[in-house]
């Protein structure tokens, strides 16, 4: 097995060769998906970092990876011994990647990449900005895997059509929206490269991205046609007669790129630069298109559930809640008397989620930090870091399922035995901040920064702040991470106005490096109050039904209105859950919802 200094002086040689003075490696794939399948994980190859999240630029004789405030300490780990420099982004004196190549590339070189994996927003970005100094883009090489030997090749799982009864539209009203869409920009086409878009519009869900159930296509829509570029042998009968009734013509995987040429001069092209690759952008470009950049109309639809999809994941959340609570009492029943590890711990989660009706599997990698490593953000357990877990201290486990139902996300930090006064106070800051976000009462056209601060105002009266976002949107048997809605004040141009029907995670968290984590998060779905003179208002509804671990929460740290709102909360849990569990459950659940 190849070192990572070895496989940059591999890739060196290459860049040699091709006269490149840096290449740009993103963690994207050709759909620029948060998570991707194995063969495209060429940054994690040459870096030997493994999150989701994080960008490698290899120059002559140095190298750098760029990552944000979830994976500070597992960057700082993983790149440990290598020849690459962690960037902090966001922090003082660290500079951006933009800043970093205008200062590092000598004046009239050539900037590799595979243009595929690049957003085409960011490829044009950086062909401005870098050409003050007379540096030209490469987009055509992948040179990761020209050195890349056992390369996995792509998935080949079949594809399947989603029932309306869990989608809750037909495919061909999706569509016919679309085109409307399409018609008020005169656009002659929209081409959709997104993996979530493309299964959401066309009621199919796959296999190809571990967690995420979505399948490797590109799509064109025409005003009377449409286009999928998928792999013919990944759709069954059912698919191709699905799409058949759509008039949808299934085309190669690769032939998009030529395809798209057909739209030249006098065609207008609708897609969106944030969300379609520099590669396929620069064909277009090419054919003579005149380009619509603006959202894809399936982005806020997606986002905002119908009442059907609302309806399945209240089920779906009742399914995950039951099996969370039985891992809750097995924790709480054999700690300190059965051997357990983290990884035991998320298999043993994972054997009760999989045992719920309806169930296909995780919605991602499951997050079990015991101790220390719950300050790290996404922690990732392996053999060789896995440690025991004792009847002392934290565990926070961060986990979720997919089911025909919907998609789950959960977080929830568990009292393995005595705490510390700081680790007391930590998870009632974090609890506070959860469910004053939680109880949020607000007018409509509010955004998810608006109410950031409703979560940060306990953690920043103690000087403490955590360095991700409070929530993310969730996708509908797609995507756990899924835009436009979320919550975080930091970037307030791009926050969505917040909408009945979205559904959002409130989670809040505290990490102290070498000592705790601690995160505790719910998924909300928006809602529409009263509307009076003021206003229409806006309120959520918790869709996660699980107990907030009372072995962890010291009453005097909360005020009269947390412990309201917390034991309304868990009287809503053990309501909901209670017809669902055996009798004993119930009598367990009857104390760990107990009013405080």
């Amino acid at each position: 097995m190849q070192t990572i200094e070895q496989r940059l002086a591999a890739l060196r040689a290459k860049m040699r060769e091709a006269g490149y003075a840096g290449y740009y490696i993103p963690t994207d794939d050709f759909h620029l998906s948060e998570y991707v399948g194995a063969h495209f994980k060429a940054r994690a190859y040459m870096s030997g970092f493994t999150g989701s999240a994080g960008t490698l630029v290899v120059l002559e004789h140095e190298a750098a990876l760029w990552v944000d405030g979830r994976y500070f300490l597992q960057g700082e780990q993983q790149l440990c011994g290598t020849p690459i420099t962690l960037q902090k982004s966001g922090e003082e004196g660290v500079p951006t990647i933009l800043e970093y190549l205008k200062e590092k590339l000598p004046e009239g070189g050539v900037l590799g990449m595979d243009g595929r994996t690049v957003p085409a927003a960011t490829g044009l970005s950086f062909k401005k900005e870098l050409a003050q100094r007379k540096v030209t883009l490469a987009p055509e090489r992948d040179l990761v895997g020209e050195i890349w030997a056992d390369r996995p090749p792509l998935s080949d799982r079949p594809a399947w059509v989603l029932d309306t009864k869990y989608a809750g539209q037909e495919a061909g009203e999706k569509l016919a929206a679309v085109r409307t869409a399409m018609a008020e920009h005169a656009a002659t086409a929209h081409v959709l490269a997104s993996l979530d878009d493309i299964a959401w519009l066309f009621n199919l869900r796959g296999d190809d991205v571990a967690y995420n159930p979505v399948l490797l296509a590109y799509a064109v829509i025409e005003p009377e046609k449409a286009y999928l570029f998928a792999e013919e042998g990944k759709l069954p009968e059912a698919v191709r007669a699905h799409l058949a009734s759509l008039n949808t013509e299934v085309l190669p995987y690769g032939g998009v790129y030529d395809f798209v040429a057909r739209y030249g001069a006098g065609t207008k092209v609708l897609l969106s630069e944030s969300r379609i690759n520099y590669a396929l952008y620069a064909r277009l470009v090419d054919a003579g298109a005149s380009l619509v950049d603006a959202e894809n109309p399936t982005v806020y639809r997606k986002a905002v559930k119908n009442a059907a999809e609302l309806e399945n994941l209240r089920r779906a959340h009742i399914k995950d809640a039951v099996a969370m609570v039985r891992f809750m009492r097995y924790l709480k029943d054999n700690i300190g008397k059965i051997p357990m590890t983290e990884i035991s711990a998320s298999d043993y989660l994972e054997s009760l989620r999989r045992a719920q009706e309806g169930n296909l599997g995780l919605s991602f990698d499951t997050i079990c930090g015991y101790g220390p490593h719950g300050a790290i953000v996404h922690y990732a357990a392996t053999p060789e870091s896995d440690v025991p877990l004792a009847p002392r201290g934290l565990l926070l486990v961060d986990s979720g399922g997919q089911y025909y139902e919907g998609t789950t996300d959960i977080t929830r930090t568990f009292a393995l035995g005595p705490l510390t006064e700081e680790e007391k106070l930590h998870f009632a800051t974090v609890l506070r901040s959860m469910l004053n976000l939680a109880a949020a009462r607000f007018l409509s056209g509010v955004r998810g920064a608006n109410l950031d601060v409703l979560a940060r105002a306990p953690f920043w009266e103690q000087g403490l702040d955590y360095k991700h976002g409070t929530g993310h949107g969730v996708g509908y048997l797609l995507n756990v991470h899924e835009g436009p809605n979320s919550f975080r004040w930091q970037n307030p141009a791009n926050s969505a106005v917040l909408e009945e029907g979205m559904v959002t995670t409130d989670e809040p968290g505290v990490y102290i490096a070498g000592k705790h984590g601690i995160r505790l998060e719910n998924e909300l779905v928006c809602r529409k109050g009263e509307k009076n003179a003021f206003g229409q208002f806006l309120y959520f509804e918790p869709l996660t039904l699980v107990p907030i671990d009372l072995d962890a929460v010291e009453p005097s740290l909360l005020n009269e209105t947390d412990r309201a709102r917390l034991n309304a909360y868990h009287a809503l849990v053990y309501e909901t859950l209670a017809p669902h569990l055996d009798a004993d459950e119930r009598v367990w659940l009857a104390e760990y919802t107990r009013a405080i």
